[in-house]
């Protein structure tokens, strides 16, 4: 199974039960690059070197959400603005999220919000959004309109108007061997009928442009703010959203992957996937 790839649906009613809220002293990682971990003050001092820090996640897990709430819960009780960007959200729903972090809609408003941008269960997500809007922290869509990827998807990245274009660039599926085996896969477990893989492949390089493009823009108009992005682990990754950050030439970023047991660990991960794994306490 392809590393990057989500499990089934799993552990949704463990949510009634799930371990409190993490402080900054269980904060565990795994430094890739020294082979050490790190933890306590030292891993929010490593938190803190980044302006942009993407936390993967698998959409199901519930332990993926409370490491994800723990590294936004750190970075905010250490100072400095903080920012959460959103896979989950499309930038054209801002006014929503904006009315939620104000406390300016009720929850039951705000779910139908959700579910019109994300299919995965409200209750796999809500503690993040909670302390989002206890703490008043921004929460920023990132994400592109679902109609302009199914039609990339469908009939390629050439058939978008010059104006839905000009915020993305050129776009081809040229990636490394690793990304476009990744994305192989996940061609293989969703598409449909005769659908052409590199337009599938432009799909998914749509979202990670979109997604590297907004967080640079809120960054730029916001240069005292460190922001937190959660998204799938694909994406996260550093072949994914990273690399259009660089060739955006944006470099201060820090990708945090969590540990999966016989998927992503210790024994498998490189330098060429994340900075840092998050180790469950």
């Amino acid at each position: 199974m392809n590393k990057w790839l989500g499990p089934g649906l799993a552990l949704l009613l463990l949510l009634t039960g799930c371990r409190a809220m993490l402080g900054n002293d269980t904060l565990r990682f795994y430094d890739v690059a020294s082979g050490h971990e790190v933890g306590g003050p030292e891993a929010v001092e490593r938190l803190r070197q980044a302006r942009l820090v993407l936390v993967g996640e698998q959409h199901t897990n519930v332990d993926h959400h409370q490491a994800q709430l723990a590294v936004i819960r750190a970075l905010e009780q250490s100072g400095g603005p903080v920012a959460i960007g959103l896979e989950m959200f499309r930038r054209q729903s801002q006014a929503e999220l904006d009315r939620w972090v104000q406390g300016q809609m009720d929850e039951t408003q705000f779910i139908a919000a959700y579910q019109d941008n994300w299919s995965f269960d409200w209750a796999l997500y809500r503690p993040i959004f909670r302390y989002a809007r206890e703490h008043k922290i921004p929460m920023v869509g990132l994400n592109v309109d679902k109609g302009l990827t199914r039609q990339v998807a469908a009939h390629g990245y050439d058939t978008l108007s010059d104006e839905q274009k000009a915020s993305l660039g050129p776009l081809t599926c040229d990636v490394t061997d690793d990304y476009r085996a990744y994305i192989r896969e996940a061609f293989g477990a969703h598409a449909h009928g005769e659908m052409n893989f590199d337009h599938f492949c432009q799909a998914q390089l749509v979202w990670d442009t979109a997604m590297a493009a907004n967080a640079l823009k809120y960054l730029r108009q916001n240069p005292e703010t460190r922001m937190v992005l959660l998204a799938g682990a694909g994406h996260a990754q550093k072949q994914g959203i990273p690399s259009q950050l660089i060739k955006r030439d944006f470099r201060q970023f820090i990708v945090v992957l969590p540990e999966t047991p016989g998927s992503l660990d210790k024994g498998s991960v490189t330098s060429a996937d994340a900075d840092l794994l998050y180790l469950a306490p």
